[in-house]
């Protein structure tokens, strides 16, 4: 594929043969990358100072620099009058051997066939990291790491585009240190159901196949599993959670429990505490909070199958189990919150907590609610966000407020829910959420390929998160398929599924190419 990150050894070797043929190439090479913010040479220079240029397509003058830049007066940009194909480039020899990461700031018009960052010739597999499209005209950070094994590497800029198609980059540095996403989920929550009523799954070429396996074997590192206290058709509850978990355990990989304290859905909009408590005092709530939150905790350790980490509540922007623990009262939430979260750390004190909001891209509500959780001195390790692009604005909003959290808190911070269509049409008779183009994200088709290059820009801009602070993505529900029974109303089996097109199984039931952006590196 293109411009993705994937090591492609063949790739890697062609970057080897062509670097000793580029027109351009320094006769002796660096050994610190040189001016990295495009300011030695001003306006219209075809090769900066310090960098090469190579069109296979004879076009050099594709790379220049102008006015614009991020931080100084210039940038480098790419683009042409007619189709083009062109790098721009610095060969670094002398290099002490070991990780190291490439930052940069960049824009992009997107639709090219490709354009990325890249670390090659260094020793180790070419990577890569492909530059999301700025409809918005902001800046964003990438960064893209590599292994140095040899002393030298070659930092460069490379787009493949049709006419018109451009790219803005600045402010490059090249440090040691390395990137990387621990965290690359899947929630599967509604997976039991499916499979009970008889949801099947398959491979890419077709092959049936256990679905847990299939996501693992994709590049899946977690399993996330929301808990229900007594939903009307008995699914999302503590037996059924516990035998998913074991399924995911059995796999490898790593469990993320997340409460929603409620019989069904909790999020910004609704909060409402199961019926069994609906009559309890806040003093009992607390405790309704711990015993729930351990008992389910408990089960799940002595199965085997420990949870690694625990949201305490689901898009508790607005709060939890209202009115009790509604916004309105900080110190009665952070109550509950607490409750949780001893619950939690008494089972396994070595469970990460997470504290989970919607609205990923705004920063205002991620500031006003973790100032008040910290001023009542509620505990947790991890800022988790919900983030959909055709809901919660652009992709620099998200890094905007990942990064002033995580700077600001001290915390890790992942994306805990993401997902995008790869079509519009309806499977079942149900109208998807995501049906019109309208809805759409600029830049992102609702296409296989576009769905991948949501999920992979989502990686791209947590994995960029400074200090290592960005630990990971969730994709949300991708074995939500269209399966009669299996829809968005525990209490009616006749509701249907407005999630089937932004599952990462198709309508044949076929793994989608998505799906593989979850071994990011």
């Amino acid at each position: 594929m293109s411009g993705t990150r994937w090591r492609v050894a063949a790739a890697s070797a062609l970057g080897a043969l062509l670097l000793a043929a580029l027109p351009g190439q320094p006769a002796q090479a660096a050994t610190t990358l040189t001016n990295t913010g495009f300011e030695a040479d001003g306006r219209g220079t075809a090769t900066p100072s310090g960098w090469s240029t190579y069109s296979a397509t004879g076009q050099n003058a594709a790379s220049f620099t102008e006015a614009g830049g991020h931080s100084g007066g210039y940038r480098l940009s790419h683009w042409a009058s007619s189709a083009y194909r062109v790098e721009t480039y610095q060969y670094l020899s002398g290099l002490t051997n070991g990780s190291y990461t490439l930052s940069a700031w960049v824009r992009s018009s997107g639709g090219q066939s490709s354009a990325y960052l890249a670390l090659r010739n260094c020793g180790s597999a070419e990577q890569r990291t492909d530059l999301p499209p700025t409809p918005n005209g902001a800046w964003m950070r990438l960064v893209t790491s590599v292994t140095v094994t040899g002393g030298q590497c070659t930092i460069s800029v490379n787009s493949h585009a049709t006419a018109g198609q451009w790219l803005n980059v600045d402010d490059l540095t090249f440090t040691s240190g390395s990137t990387g996403l621990s965290v690359k989920g899947v929630d599967i929550s509604s997976l039991k159901k499916s499979e009970d009523l008889g949801g099947t799954y398959r491979t890419s070429a077709g092959a049936s196949g256990d679905p847990v396996a299939l996501l693992k074997s994709a590049g899946a590192t977690y399993g996330r599993l929301k808990v229900w206290v007594n939903p009307a058709d008995g699914y999302n509850d503590k037996a059924r959670v516990l035998a998913t978990a074991q399924r995911i355990k059995a796999q490898g990989m790593k469990l993320l429990v997340d409460f929603h304290y409620s019989d069904t859905w909790a999020d910004p909009g609704a909060q409402s505490k199961p019926a069994a408590w609906a009559s309890h005092s806040y003093s009992q709530l607390r405790t309704d909070v711990y015993n729930h939150t351990y008992d389910v905790l408990n089960a799940l350790k002595a199965q085997g199958t420990t949870a690694d980490m625990v949201q305490i509540g689901n898009e508790i922007n607005t709060g939890m189990l209202w009115p009790e623990g509604s916004t309105n009262n900080w110190s009665q939430l952070a109550g509950l919150l607490k409750s949780g979260v001893s619950a939690a750390k008494a089972v396994s004190s070595s469970t990460q907590i997470a504290l989970h909001l919607a609205h990923g891209g705004d920063n205002a509500l991620y500031r006003w609610w973790f100032d008040n959780a910290t001023a009542q001195g509620v505990p947790y390790d991890v800022i988790a966000l919900s983030f959909y692009g055709y809901w919660h604005g652009a992709l620099s909003d998200l890094q905007a407020n990942l990064d002033d959290i995580s700077a600001r808190y001290g915390k890790n911070v992942m994306v805990a829910e993401t997902a995008y269509p790869f079509r519009l049409d309806s499977e079942d008779a149900h109208e998807n959420i995501i049906d019109t183009t309208a809805e759409l994200v600029p830049g992102y088709a609702a296409s296989s390929a576009g769905q991948s290059a949501w999920l992979r820009d989502v990686m791209n801009v947590v994995e960029a998160v400074p200090n290592g602070r960005g630990i990971g993505v969730v994709y949300w529900e991708p074995t939500w398929t269209a399966v009669t029974g299996n829809g968005w109303d525990p209490a009616d089996p006749a509701s249907g599924n407005g999630w089937e097109n932004q599952a990462l199984f198709d309508y044949d039931s076929r793994l989608l190419p998505a799906a593989s952006w979850l071994a990011h590196r």
